[in-house]
């Protein structure tokens, strides 16, 4: 892959989103490093009235000029939760952000984003970082998706345990049906999960860092990371800020960072302790001529077994100072 921050042509990207502090830290690295043409908002951390108003703030915030779409406001069956109880009342509690400046659209992802790639030739890759019912309901709807759409990177689930029940983390578990419509569509997958995204995040001294940097951005994202890491420490005595949502933006923009493996994965939807569980199968058992032995599915998925922590965080922080270094100089410059 090229360097993103050459003169090449960047990946084009959109981003369905549940933000959720890690999703803010995802919307500013793929608008700082890839194509980004726009955002879509799910229920998932919050309301998805409240994750849209993070959304149009964040941009805001970040100087991101792109449209957002509000998308679904509950699972395909079933009730709705919500991650509030790690991300506060406003989803991305411990944060400063300015009102919106735009207004987000109101037709259906499964329609807008249809509309937009096909009118304009647009293929792209599609980063979703919160429950996957958006995503679900436009590769039911739209028939030539696997056309426009390269690939989809996602945060989710996991080859280990889960953080809402012992099996199956939130962006699953929130609406396990929908899940497995996207794991079982044909487009290639690239699945960040708890057992890499758990193990990267902003410890105290790199939440410093950021506010003593002296940026708006950096003060917004620090006051935001403080509140998580709290959250995390008080819940999972987790003492950082997890990024789990940049892992599946960084599969686009620094690739070498992540450690993947093929695997078949497969979603429970059933299963009375198990409901979201994401089945990662790395047995590669190919024999069809066993008798008690399950062969192995084709691999459907590239799955991150592991990462560079530490290299990830200072990539983001470094992000994040330059974003505000950026939006300095279109400041000074007269742009606002």
């Amino acid at each position: 892959m090229s360097d993103p921050d050459s003169g090449a042509e960047r990946r084009r990207i959109w981003i369905d989103c549940d933000p959720g502090h890690d999703d803010a830290l995802a919307i500013i690295l793929a608008h700082e490093h890839l194509d980004l043409i726009g955002i879509s908002t799910v229920f998932g951390n919050q309301s998805v009235d409240k994750t849209t108003i993070n959304a149009l703030s964040i941009s805001a915030l970040a100087g991101i000029d792109v449209p957002v779409v509000r998308g679904a406001a509950g699972p395909l069956i079933g009730k709705v939760i919500d991650g509030s109880d790690v991300h506060g009342k406003t989803g991305i509690d411990g944060a400063e952000l300015p009102p919106p400046r735009a207004v987000p659209v109101e037709a259906p992802l499964a329609t807008y984003l249809p509309d937009l790639l096909e009118r304009n030739g647009w293929s792209i890759d599609l980063i979703a970082t919160g429950p996957l019912t958006n995503i679900a309901n436009l590769l039911t709807d739209w028939p030539n998706a696997g056309r426009f759409i390269k690939s989809i990177s996602l945060m989710g689930g996991s080859t280990e345990n889960g953080n809402v029940t012992p099996a199956a983390e939130l962006n699953i578990y929130a609406d396990p049906e929908a899940a497995k419509v996207v794991f079982e569509s044909a487009i290639p997958l690239i699945m960040a999960g708890l057992n890499v995204t758990t193990t990267v995040g902003a410890d105290q001294p790199d939440i410093d860092m950021l506010r003593q940097s002296g940026g708006r951005v950096a003060a917004a994202l620090s006051g935001m990371l403080d509140f998580y890491r709290r959250r995390q420490i008080e819940i999972y005595d987790r003492h950082i800020a997890p990024f789990h949502d940049p892992c599946a933006v960084l599969a686009f923009i620094r690739p070498e960072l992540f450690t993947y493996r093929p695997a078949h994965v497969a979603v429970e939807t059933s299963g009375e302790l198990t409901r979201g569980m994401t089945v990662c199968d790395f047995r590669m058992v190919h024999s069809q001529t066993v008798s008690h032995i399950r062969p192995s599915k084709p691999a459907n998925t590239r799955v991150a077994v592991a990462c560079a922590s530490r290299e990830i965080v200072d990539f983001v922080i470094a992000t994040i100072i330059e974003t505000d270094r950026r939006l300095g100089e279109r400041t000074a410059g007269g742009v606002n």
